[in-house]
């Protein structure tokens, strides 16, 4: 049995959500997915992020990484070279497309494999514009522009 959530009355009554219920929805939907290769994403600081992947038996030339708006896409493709013919095969070396859901104002600093780990720092920049700002108490009085309504002005 699958239990899914109805947003629908939320979009009746709320603008510009959209982004966030369509990631709720996502998430509803990826339950199931493979969950190869494994991962961590470790907050590092106040604004700052690791994702750590096990990528192990891949180079850097069998990997992509490339950030799209608000999601990161790894990507990983291993050149199948003939090393001859295999009685066991236990390192997965399989094809993989991993999608992180970023939020606004994330960006990916740089990435890094070393022993089969791949390494990927995130910021949060958050512009000057968005950021609190402090107001500072004048001591002049509050004084409104005075009302005129345009039908009734007068000309003298």
């Amino acid at each position: 049995m699958r239990n899914e959530l109805d947003f629908a009355p939320l979009y009746r009554s709320s603008i510009g959500f959209d982004r966030v219920f369509n990631l709720l929805n996502n998430a509803q939907r990826l339950q199931a997915i493979d969950a190869w290769p494994p991962y961590d994403i470790v907050k590092t600081g106040e604004d700052d992020y690791r994702i750590r992947m096990a990528v192990a038996g891949f180079a850097d030339g069998d990997l992509d990484i490339t950030q799209e708006r608000n999601v990161l896409v790894v990507k990983g493709q291993k050149d199948e070279g003939k090393d001859g013919e295999y009685l066991h095969r236990g390192i997965a070396g399989r094809a993989f497309e991993r999608r992180f859901e970023l939020a606004d104002h994330v960006r990916v600093e740089n990435a890094s494999l070393t022993n089969g780990i791949l390494a990927i720092a995130l910021k949060r920049e958050v512009p000057e514009a968005m950021k609190p700002r402090k107001i500072a108490i004048g001591d002049s009085p509050f004084q409104p522009a005075p009302l005129q309504i345009e039908g009734e002005r007068q000309v003298a």
